[in-house]
């Protein structure tokens, strides 16, 4: 079974199909695959690496609206027939990757039902994710939106440990670095995680669970 579990969910033939055109990478934190504005030219199939899509205000202020993991695309708008980018998409944690040019993308969604059919029910389910955050990020407070944001991370990595530093999840979820170091301190203080230097792990996923808002269950499930 294919490790991207949108590419996994094909009927052999079509995915045999669209093998074709793909290509392995691996992604590494901090690379920038789209910005905002800016053709497409690349989709991606993360398998054990995170994406971050960021809407950005005033040219430099960044929140994280969706997160996208082995559950589904980097480059949805193509499917919907759009070539731009709305958002830059950042690479949040390093791993493996399956890429494709935007042009062969295409040539393929348009050749194959089974792909149409798949992507846009993922296309749906990021749509209630982005929502859901965008929710989320206005009516919850900070801490339990780190563990939830921690707890979307671990699902789509398949890891309890990955490096994060504050200043960029001050970026991620939208308040400053003080607010997030409060909120990662109180959680380190219920041992629900572990960090140090940039270095976090989750110890307790139940205790986390349930520090988490309500958000975390609605969006668990992206697929």
């Amino acid at each position: 079974m294919h490790a991207n579990s949108l590419l996994a969910s094909l009927p052999r033939k079509s995915y045999l199909e669209l093998q074709r055109g793909l290509a392995p990478v691996t992604l590494v934190f901090g690379d920038v695959l789209n910005e905002p504005g800016t053709k497409i030219r690349d989709v991606y199939f993360p398998s054990n690496s995170v994406v971050s899509l960021l809407t950005i205000v005033n040219g430099h202020s960044a929140l994280e609206v969706g997160l996208v993991g082995h559950e589904g695309m980097v480059g949805i708008p193509l499917a919907l027939g759009v070539g731009i980018s709305p958002v830059r998409a950042l690479v949040q944690g390093s791993g493996d990757a399956m890429r494709m040019s935007a042009a062969r993308f295409r040539k393929a969604f348009d050749a194959s039902p089974p792909l149409q059919h798949a992507l846009l029910r993922y296309t749906y389910a990021l749509m209630a994710q982005i929502t859901q955050t965008a929710a989320c990020n206005r009516f919850h407070v900070v801490e339990a939106r780190l563990a939830r944001w921690l707890l979307m991370t671990r699902d789509r990595l398949g890891r309890e440990e990955f490096r994060l530093t504050h200043d960029f999840l001050s970026h991620m979820l939208g308040v400053r670095r003080v607010g997030v170091t409060e909120a990662a301190t109180a959680l380190q203080r219920r041992r629900l995680i572990a960090y140090s230097r940039g270095d976090i792990r989750i110890l307790d996923d139940e205790g986390l669970e349930a520090a988490a808002c309500a958000c975390y269950e609605l969006v668990r499930q992206p697929a």
